[in-house]
């Protein structure tokens, strides 16, 4: 009996390979998602704080803050000048009560903001008022607290016709040496008195070219933009498409530089005419 064989499997040696698992093959494309999944979430936050709390672009949709911008414009605006708010994140996600860090503009800054009274579109415009100020129109001239803004003429504001910029009153309209179609409007150089200098245009006589006294109240800044005959800004009643005055909590960010500009005449579907689209003396230019 001693030379019968044992039926018992025999247990294998200690460095023998281990036998083939089926489910090996899928944990890797399981890990690289999960990995993949672990980037683009971190991606996420991170673009969602730096766009929140530091910078954020803007595009000019609008011919308002003419000359200073123009159609087609691209810029960043830092998001700590004024402190922060709800309207300082995307969708304006109510995660923030109130306002924190809060901060006062000063006389000039051109700002983004929410717009009233639904406060769910970003326009763009320059702050002239602050709480207490009293501001009026007079002729097309600007009255801050009881005195009238120097407003000094200067060269014309010429500017192409471009897809980007069509809309020119027929008494501006003209031809350049080059023969190209053009638009000259009547330009001015604002001094407000803390010093700080911009240029404005003035199509001529427009309603809100005289108004009654605004009179700024507390948590507010009166916001005008610099393309004074074709903005609707703080001048402006509600009813009539206006903001009226803009609660500071609406601010979101302070302009500070120009990243691209374009005149609207590129092709996504010919890569050339990015370049050739593109306005190169805008980009970099600060405020």
């Amino acid at each position: 009996m001693d030379n019968v064989p044992s039926t018992e499997p025999e247990k294998p040696a200690a460095d023998a390979p281990k036998p083939y698992s089926v489910g090996t093959a899928s944990e890797k494309p399981k890990s690289e998602w999960r990995d993949l999944g672990t980037f683009l979430l971190k991606l996420a936050l991170i673009v969602f704080v730096v766009r929140s709390f530091i910078f954020s672009p803007f595009s000019i949709p609008s011919e308002s803050m003419l000359p200073r911008l123009l159609i087609g414009d691209y810029l960043f605006i830092t998001k700590w000048n004024y402190g922060y708010s709800k309207h300082s994140l995307p969708w304006s996600l109510p995660l923030i009560p109130g306002r924190v860090f809060g901060g006062t503009p000063t006389r000039g800054d051109v700002v983004v903001f929410k717009a009233p009274p639904g406060n769910d579109t970003d326009w763009i415009k320059r702050v002239i008022g602050l709480p207490g100020d009293t501001v009026q129109m007079v002729g097309g001239q600007l009255i801050l607290n009881g005195k009238p803004v120097p407003k000094d003429e200067i060269a014309k504001f010429v500017l192409p016709i471009t897809p980007n910029f069509q809309r020119c009153q027929p008494q501006f309209q003209n031809i350049d040496a080059q023969g190209n179609q053009v638009c000259s409007i009547p330009r001015y150089r604002e001094t407000l008195p803390n010093g700080k200098t911009y240029e404005v245009l003035d199509q001529g006589t427009y309603p809100k070219d005289n108004t009654g006294i605004y009179t700024v109240p507390a948590g507010h800044v009166f916001l005008m933009g610099d393309n004074r005959d074709n903005s609707t800004d703080s001048r402006f009643s509600h009813a009539d498409g206006g903001i009226e005055f803009v609660p500071l909590e609406n601010l979101e960010g302070k302009a500070v530089v120009n990243f691209w500009s374009t005149d609207g005449s590129a092709n996504w579907f010919l890569p050339w005419t990015w370049f050739t689209a593109a306005r190169w003396s805008r980009i970099g230019e600060g405020f």
